[in-house]
C-alpha cells in the first residue's frame, strides 16, 4: 500500500463566515501537538484573510501576497516558506502563513501560483492544512480542492448552508472541477443561538456527506476571536482543548502519521494505525 507521506487537507465551507476557519485552524493545532510533526496551515482566502486578526497579529510582517514574485517565479523552497511562516506561543510545531491582505489583487494570483504553493508546502510540513474561501471563482479555492488528500466542507445548522448553499458548491460546481461529491467530508458548524437550526441527520440526508465532526461556536470561542487569542482557546480553554480533535486523529489515521508515544487517542484510532503500519511495513 502507498503512502502520501506529505499530505494536503482542505477547509471550505458552504457559507462564508460560519466558523470554516476556527475549525481548521483548531485542527491544524491538534494535529501538530498529537503528532510533534511539522503541520502547515495556509490561509488561502483571498478576499477575506481573517486569521492573522484572531491571533492577535494586526501587522504581520510576511503574508501571501508578499511571495507572490516567487509564486510567479517558481522560486519559492521550503526554507523561505518556513521563514515566512507565523507560529503561535501556545501551537509549537503549527507554522502559519497569513493570507493576502491585498483584496483587490486577489485575481492576480494564478492556478500555477498556487500549485507552485502547495508543491512546496508538501516538502515543508507533514501534514498542510489549506483554509480556503466558500466560493470557488478564484485560483486559491479551485486548485486547492483539486489537489487536495482530503477534502472537508464546513456548512451551518441553517438550512440556507447546507440545502441552498450546499447544492451549489458540493452538487453543481465541485463536479464542474473534478471533485466528486464523494470525496467530500462534512463539518457542521453549530452557531450560539439556542434556537433554530436543523439536526444531523437531516444535513446527512440531504447533503449525501459523511459528517466527521461537529463544532459548536459559542460565546467564549466567539470572545476569544474578537480578541485575538484563538490559539489560547484551543490551549486553554476546556472546549477548545478537545476542538476538532476527532477530525485531527481522523486525518492522522489516514494519512498514517504517527502520534505521540504514550499520548492518549481514540481507541478506533489506534487500531486503524496498528493495521496500516502493519500494512504499510
Amino acid at each position: 500500500m502507498s503512502v502520501n507521506k506529505h499530505a494536503l487537507a482542505v477547509f471550505t465551507g458552504t457559507t462564508p463566515n460560519i466558523g470554516t476557519t476556527a475549525a481548521a485552524f483548531a485542527t491544524a493545532a491538534q494535529v501538530a501537538s498529537l503528532s510533534s510533526q511539522p503541520v502547515g496551515l495556509l490561509c488561502l482566502n483571498l478576499k477575506s484573510a481573517k486569521l492573522h486578526r484572531y491571533l492577535g497579529v494586526d501587522r504581520p510582517s510576511v503574508t501571501l501576497d508578499s511571495l507572490r514574485p516567487e509564486l510567479r517565479a517558481g522560486t519559492l523552497t521550503p526554507d523561505k516558506l518556513r521563514s515566512a511562516a507565523y507560529t503561535p506561543p501556545s501551537c509549537p510545531g503549527l507554522s502559519i502563513l497569513f493570507g493576502n491582505l491585498m483584496r483587490d489583487q486577489a485575481e492576480f494570483f494564478t492556478p500555477e501560483d498556487m500549485e507552485h504553493l502547495l508543491a512546496v508546502a508538501r516538502q515543508t510540513y507533514r501534514l498542510t492544512v489549506a483554509d480556503v474561501s466558500a466560493y470557488w471563482d478564484n485560483a486559491a479555492t479551485i486548485t486547492a480542492m483539486r489537489a487536495a488528500d482530503s477534502r472537508l466542507v464546513a456548512m451551518s445548522t441553517a438550512l440556507s448552508s447546507f440545502q441552498e448553499d450546499g447544492q451549489r458548491w458540493i452538487g453543481q460546481v465541485a463536479p464542474l472541477f473534478g471533485v466528486k461529491p464523494l470525496e467530500l467530508q462534512g463539518i457542521v458548524i453549530h452557531p450560539p443561538w439556542k434556537n433554530g437550526g436543523f439536526p444531523v441527520k437531516d444535513i446527512r440526508r440531504e447533503t449525501g456527506l459523511t459528517v466527521v465532526e461537529e463544532l459548536k461556536v459559542t460565546e467564549s470561542l466567539l470572545s476569544q476571536l474578537d480578541s485575538g487569542r484563538l490559539d489560547n482557546w484551543v490551549a486553554a480553554e476546556q472546549q477548545g482543548k478537545q476542538a476538532m480533535r476527532r477530525t485531527a486523529e481522523h486525518l492522522m489515521a489516514r494519512h498514517v502519521i504517527a502520534g505521540v508515544p504514550g499520548r492518549s487517542s481514540q481507541p478506533w484510532y489506534r487500531k486503524l494505525m496498528g493495521h496500516r503500519n502493519g500494512v504499510t511495513s
